[in-house]
């Protein structure tokens, strides 16, 4: 999943939430370093993530995409899940998706002394240009993904992604439906699980 799902699924816990956006930054022993919370949001972020990869309905769509995209189609479909949870933000929070992205935002900003060095030069882009805003719009999808084939060593073609998108909207969208209500469920057991090896120790 992208970073608006992955803010959503810290369940309104700011430690959680630092270590879910930090996730893909922290690499081996770097994971001694931070505060237990921290650390159990980002074993969250990595399990939502294993969830995510499996589960069959996904793989289906990653399919479609794999012959144009390769192995960059399971970065497209968490970019494209995005779309949809901002686009149906009002199915899954009674909170405005402004007012959540904002207080994500003053939330991070608040935590950045454990920004990894890389996510803190990201970050100081995704909170000028409202990235997790911009993903629940269709021209925001193709602005995120063609930032993103810019940065990769090699053709992903991912700036035409969004096409894809436009083409098979509905079918994206029902998978979407489909297995975010499970990721969901799956999320919150699996960070009550983590707590409470935590507690254990």
């Amino acid at each position: 999943m992208n970073y608006l799902a992955h803010a959503y699924l810290s369940f309104g816990q700011e430690d959680v939430l630092v270590g879910n956006f930090i996730a893909d930054f922290v690499k081996g022993k770097m994971l001694l370093n931070y505060p237990t919370a921290i650390t159990e949001g980002i074993l969250l972020h990595r399990e939502i993530d294993r969830y995510t990869d499996s589960y069959p309905l996904v793989r289906a769509g990653q399919s479609y995409l794999r012959p144009k995209f390769g192995h960059y189609s399971t970065v497209i479909t968490d970019i494209f899940f995005d779309y949809f949870l901002g686009k149906n933000w009002e199915k899954f929070s009674d909170q405005p998706l402004e007012e959540f992205i904002e207080h994500t935002f003053l939330i991070l900003e608040k935590n950045a002394k454990h920004f990894p060095e890389r996510f803190s030069k990201m970050f100081y882009w995704m909170r000028k240009d409202n990235w997790l805003l911009h993903y629940a719009t269709l021209e925001g999808i193709q602005m995120s993904l063609t930032g993103l084939s810019k940065r990769t060593r090699f053709d992903s073609k991912m700036e035409l992604a969004h096409l894809a998108l436009v083409e098979r909207e509905a079918e994206f969208e029902l998978i979407f439906f489909a297995f975010f209500k499970d990721l969901e469920t799956f999320a919150f057991a699996k960070l009550t699980e983590i707590k409470s090896q935590h507690d254990s120790y």
